[in-house]
């Protein structure tokens, strides 16, 4: 529970972080970098588990006042008010995440298993996105994305596993292709140009976030 207005009023500063974003902005204002397990089941892909990491201005910012108990650490119960504004305000975004299987855009359903934690003085967010319609795992062209169009937010793989899969059958991969790489094959290449299309090439930032394409050997 948020025990004063200034604590309050630092809460609403972090919802305003995550929730304004404006084509205007030419440079990120918050650092992220996550890592994504692909969940499957039965042969299906079901959704993705989300883990991202917040720079340590965000975090100092965030944490502001939420010791309550000025032991220097952050359990749940004080960590409850910040998770509940980010994912209030992650909401509105569509959390950041597009799947997209070919051209058509995939919905998810609302996000699961939210939690914050703060171990080693790195801010830590986690929770899951469930596909509202799973899809066969041999389905081709499916992605994923994390990143904001408006660059306010600046997401970046991990720079090791930043991509996981759960309980894949045999034979699927998950390959991260970056636009940007100065060597990319042919077939990524193309891929790339049609995410560019896709999302809009001329939206700034665009260029310096990842996707994550699936694929998976025919039964």
């Amino acid at each position: 529970m948020i025990s004063n207005a200034k604590q309050f009023g630092a809460l609403l500063a972090v919802a305003a972080v995550l929730t304004i974003g404006t084509p205007a902005l030419a440079h990120p204002h918050m650092w992220v970098t996550y890592e994504m397990t692909v969940d499957y089941d039965k042969g299906m892909v079901t959704g993705v588990d989300h883990i991202w990491s917040f720079d340590d201005a965000y975090a100092v910012m965030a944490l502001e006042g939420l010791d309550t108990n000025n032991d220097g650490n952050y359990d749940q119960t004080e960590l409850e008010p910040l998770l509940k504004v980010n994912m209030d305000g992650l909401k509105d975004f569509n959390y950041f995440t597009v799947a997209k299987l070919g051209t058509e855009e995939l919905a998810f359903s609302p996000p699961t298993n939210a939690r914050l934690e703060y171990t080693n003085k790195v801010l830590k967010l986690h929770f899951h996105l469930s596909l509202a319609k799973p899809v066969f795992a041999d389905a081709q062209g499916l992605t994923f994305a994390v990143f904001d169009p408006s660059y306010f937010i600046a997401f970046e793989p991990e720079k090791t596993d930043a991509v996981k899969l759960a309980a894949a059958p045999p034979g699927c991969s998950a390959s991260l292709i970056d636009p940007d790489a100065e060597k990319v094959d042919a077939q990524s290449k193309k891929l790339g140009d049609a995410i560019a299309q896709q999302f809009g090439g001329a939206a700034i930032g665009f260029g310096s976030y990842k996707t994550v394409a699936l694929s998976c050997k025919k039964s």
